[in-house]
């Protein structure tokens, strides 16, 4: 059978569209049964797999006594929930583009440019500029950190050890495609050591810094140059760049350190897919029963997934879960009606 889709505008990569397309279409398998049938090595099968449990589109069920196999979650509700978080991150970066442009022309007319808006050039010299904010800072610093430094490396970025020393308080939200990087990794598990927070989206609106709520710094596209960035110091534009800040990482998942498995961002941290589909069908008002069959899971598992998650929320019913995994950006009327 020949599905001809387009899900690029969800950030799914060629690889990972054709195969979750394939699980679809031809059903399950093994990770062996889907190298033969994609003709591709398993390792690079396992990799393509991986990324796709990451984003909610597949799970791996181990039957009893069996080889673990890959399954499609429904798209219905993966790819739904894929779709809502663009439309989210679109919605939330026109408000802020409105915002952030209303501000900028109001506050020209009361200042002068240099005093709120300082433009610079070149990868030396934003290097320079973020050190230097990042060491300046006193009480907080809040970053987006995407998978792509352009100007400031994990390796290279001393000055947030040296904050962190003086008790200056971090928050850092870090897509996950980051985590690819074992540099990335070794900072986020030494910040952690050092009672910073650190949490994962699937992808940042921008990459930012933000330091004590006064000073904030952002990418700018500048043709001639590798990186440049704005430096912005008026106050109503730091506020809209800080509530940008605050409704992501609102939205964010709690990454943890484990003494002994490293950092976690699953159920110990948060929900992971399988939590966020189950809190989808059990706001529905499906039954118990009914969410772990469509699930593939007991009732009992569903009700003591359930019971972590109210432990981590601090919820004393489903209730109060069902509000709380709304106001965290859990779940979405779309994705409970989808």
């Amino acid at each position: 059978m020949t599905l001809e889709v387009d899900l690029s505008a969800l950030g799914l990569t060629a690889a990972q569209e054709r195969e979750y397309r394939s699980l679809v279409v031809d059903g399950s398998g093994t990770e062996d049964v889907l190298a033969a049938r994609w003709d591709r090595p398993v390792e690079e099968v396992r990799g393509v797999l991986g990324s796709l449990r990451d984003l909610g589109l597949v799970e791996m069920v181990t039957f009893e006594g069996g080889v673990p196999r890959w399954f499609p979650m429904a798209p219905d509700i993966a790819l739904q929930g894929l779709l809502n978080s663009r439309r989210y991150a679109l919605s939330v970066a026109e408000m802020s583009v409105a915002a952030l442009t209303e501000v900028f022309r109001r506050d020209l007319n009361h200042a002068e440019v240099g005093d709120l808006v300082e433009v610079v050039l070149g990868a030396e010299a934003v290097r320079g500029r973020f050190l230097q904010l990042e060491l300046s800072a006193r009480e907080e610093v809040c970053a987006f950190v995407d998978a792509r430094p352009v100007a400031v490396s994990a390796e290279e970025n001393r000055a947030e050890e040296q904050a962190l020393d003086r008790g200056v308080t971090f928050r850092v939200i870090i897509e996950r495609a980051a985590f690819e990087d074992d540099a990335t990794v070794a900072e986020a598990r030494a910040a952690l050591g050092a009672n910073a927070l650190v949490r994962a989206v699937p992808k940042v609106p921008t990459k930012l810094l933000v330091t004590d709520g006064a000073v904030a710094m952002a990418p700018l596209s500048v043709r001639g140059y590798e990186a440049a960035a704005v430096v912005i110091r008026a106050p109503s534009l730091v506020h809209s760049l800080v509530t940008l800040f605050e409704s992501v990482w609102a939205a964010a998942i709690p990454i943890v350190l484990d003494p002994e498995k490293g950092l976690l961002d699953g159920p110990a941290a948060g929900p992971d897919t399988d939590d966020l589909a189950l809190l989808a069908l059990m706001l529905s008002g499906l039954t118990d029963e009914v969410v772990g069959k469509q699930l593939g899971m007991s009732g009992r598992s569903v009700q003591r997934r359930l019971r972590s998650l109210m432990d981590f929320t601090g919820s004393t019913s489903r209730m109060q879960l069902g509000w709380e995994a709304s106001e965290r950006g859990w779940v979405t009327r779309r994705s409970v009606g989808s």
